[in-house]
């Protein structure tokens, strides 16, 4: 919808276009393999294909949490300088910003008989080992943590301008539709945030924690972002609902006819 409709060719919309395919990325490394393996009970994988999963696996996780900053930044600037626009965010800054969310998700990554997991993960494979693997358990947990820290404070300081420049809009429609863009933002970060750094600290402080409970993190963080994303960026934004809605209405004509 995006690529078809001229109107839509602005950053904000290019953005959501992005981050829905990051998800359908997502979901395409993690449920070929999943669902192949519950309809056959074929639960093997070799490790070079392990290690690919894993590596896609982290690679779009990460992509996808940049892109929420770039968003974010996006919508900080929409709101609190409007008039400057189209001036600051040209198509030069997104290329430059997604080629750094790019970069900076490959430079974050660290590159079996049995893992209990629907997907490869990097903490999964480590426990194969039988060595001692509390050193990069403590090191994948204090990277892990600073970035997330370090993520948090790019969306914590502009989404805190934004109500900030909010509460000053005379507009009431205006004024509504800033805090309900902030809050649909705010639940998705955290969401994918609170799921990944709990996924990661229960592997490190609570190894004796279920199966059950670490695959059910693993899916909270991997899948539910390809579920929520369409809903709160694609048919929340009115635009693009008002655009579906019209080739929906055509499409029911031609059927018709």
């Amino acid at each position: 919808m995006v690529v078809a409709q001229q109107s839509l060719h602005q950053p904000m919309y290019l953005l959501i276009s992005l981050l829905l395919a990051v998800s359908i990325c997502v979901a395409a490394t993690v449920m070929p393999t999943m669902l192949f393996s519950f309809s056959t009970h074929f639960n093997r994988i070799s490790l070079p294909c392990c290690l690919l999963q894993m590596f896609c696996i982290y690679f779009l996780i990460v992509f996808d949490c940049n892109i929420l900053l770039v968003m974010a930044l996006d919508c900080y600037i929409a709101i609190c300088y409007p008039l400057c626009y189209p001036e600051i965010v040209t198509g030069q800054l997104l290329a430059g910003l997604v080629g750094a969310a790019a970069a900076r998700s490959t430079c974050i990554l660290a590159p079996p008989h049995l893992i209990h997991h629907f997907a490869c993960e990097h903490m999964a494979l480590m426990k194969l080992s039988s060595g001692d693997i509390s050193p990069n358990k403590t090191v994948g947990l204090t990277v892990h943590i600073f970035n997330r820290v370090l993520d948090m404070r790019l969306p914590g300081a502009s989404y805190s301008r934004i109500i900030h420049a909010a509460f000053w809009i005379s507009s009431g429609r205006a004024h509504s539709k800033a805090l309900n863009t902030c809050g649909s933002h705010l639940l998705v970060i955290f969401t994918v945030y609170s799921s990944t750094m709990s996924s990661s600290i229960i592997y490190c402080v609570a190894p004796t924690a279920s199966l059950a409970m670490h695959n059910s993190l693993s899916a909270l963080y991997l899948l539910l972002p390809c579920l929520v994303n369409p809903v709160i960026y694609g048919a929340g934004t009115k635009e693009i609902r008002q655009h579906l809605a019209t080739l929906f209405q055509l499409c029911s004509k031609r059927q018709s006819y």
